[in-house]
């Protein structure tokens, strides 16, 4: 699918051209042109990047490719960056992402991608309304749709907080063979965030110090604005490795005091039996010669013998103040 927003001083002129009409909207400098193409067919997106707009062919072919690593290229007359949007579910405790590629020239901006983008479609609302404040040029066309996209990770940060501080809960409380699986799924998942977030401020980190002439100097400060936010998401993103470690911590000495708990009992029941075994396996020999065999009261002798080792040990384990 193919939409299409023309703009013109700050308005809003028309909305889904034809494609036959591009080309000559694109050849006029005071022309503002927003594509964006949404999971677009083959036949489309050649259309739109090989005959209306020309882009390189090397730029075509990263947009097109699915790419894990944000990026940014400049081809002289315009630049090309892919940048991801991020999602977490909680049912299943994932982040998922979604490339989103830009084409941004003087007078144009197209945007490439697979899925429906909440930013995108935030941005095209925004144009509809008040495309003065969003449309005035393609600088701050893409400064919208990029500043919503990093806002909209505020949500997914809200999700993953609230998963963590259920694990935190589980891991003080009963902590069970899942809670050690959610803690290690979480691990990944917060290693994944940071290896999204990282790659993102450098790409917006350039835009921030005003590398590139498509950026409007009085533009750079907004951008910088992404960028120290993306810088806080990336120090969130540290401050829940940490907090999972700890929960990590947490689980496995409270696993480890279980298991110390189980042996001590066993320990204790073990040393409590041992009188009974050394007595009952000396008189289990039978030999002849045991005086107390042919005595009249060699059982209670016996099992005197028993009683008194027995309480011996309790009063020695008492002492020593080990139960």
């Amino acid at each position: 699918m193919i939409r299409s927003f023309v703009f013109q001083n700050g308005k809003l002129l028309a909305q889904d051209v034809e494609l036959i009409q591009l080309q000559t909207l694109l050849a006029d400098s005071t022309i503002l042109l927003w594509v964006d193409l949404d999971n677009s067919t083959e036949q489309e997106w050649k259309t739109v990047f090989e005959d209306i707009f020309k882009f390189h062919p090397l730029a075509i072919e990263d947009c097109i490719a699915v790419s894990q690593s944000p990026k940014v290229d400049d081809y002289e007359s315009y630049l090309f960056m892919v940048i991801h949007a991020v999602d977490f579910s909680r049912k299943t405790e994932q982040f998922s992402t979604t490339e989103l590629d830009f084409f941004l020239g003087k007078n144009f901006l197209v945007t490439y991608h697979r899925e429906p983008l909440r930013s995108i479609q935030f941005t095209m609302e925004r144009c509809k309304k008040n495309a003065v404040q969003v449309a005035r040029a393609s600088d701050r066309l893409a400064h919208t749709i990029l500043d919503a996209l990093v806002d909209h990770y505020t949500p997914v940060l809200n999700e993953l907080t609230a998963d963590i501080a259920d694990v935190e809960e589980a891991a003080f409380g009963n902590p069970g063979p899942e809670t050690l699986t959610r803690v290690q799924q979480l691990r990944k998942e917060v290693a994944n965030l940071r290896k999204i977030i990282s790659p993102q401020s450098e790409v917006i980190g350039r835009f921030a110090r005003g590398e590139y002439k498509v950026i409007r100097p009085h533009l750079v400060p907004y951008y910088k604005d992404i960028y120290d936010h993306l810088h806080r998401i990336a120090a969130m993103a540290e401050n829940y490795r940490d907090a999972l470690n700890n929960v990590l911590l947490i689980y496995q000495n409270s696993r480890a005091n279980e298991t110390n708990a189980v042996i001590k009992v066993l320990t204790f029941f073990t040393v409590m039996t041992l009188p009974a075994v050394l007595i009952g396996s000396w008189y289990g020999m039978n030999f002849k010669t045991i005086p107390e065999f042919d005595w009249e009261y060699g059982y209670l002798y016996a099992l005197g013998l028993l009683l008194c080792t027995t309480l011996l040990t309790v009063w020695f384990f008492r002492r020593k103040k080990w139960f």
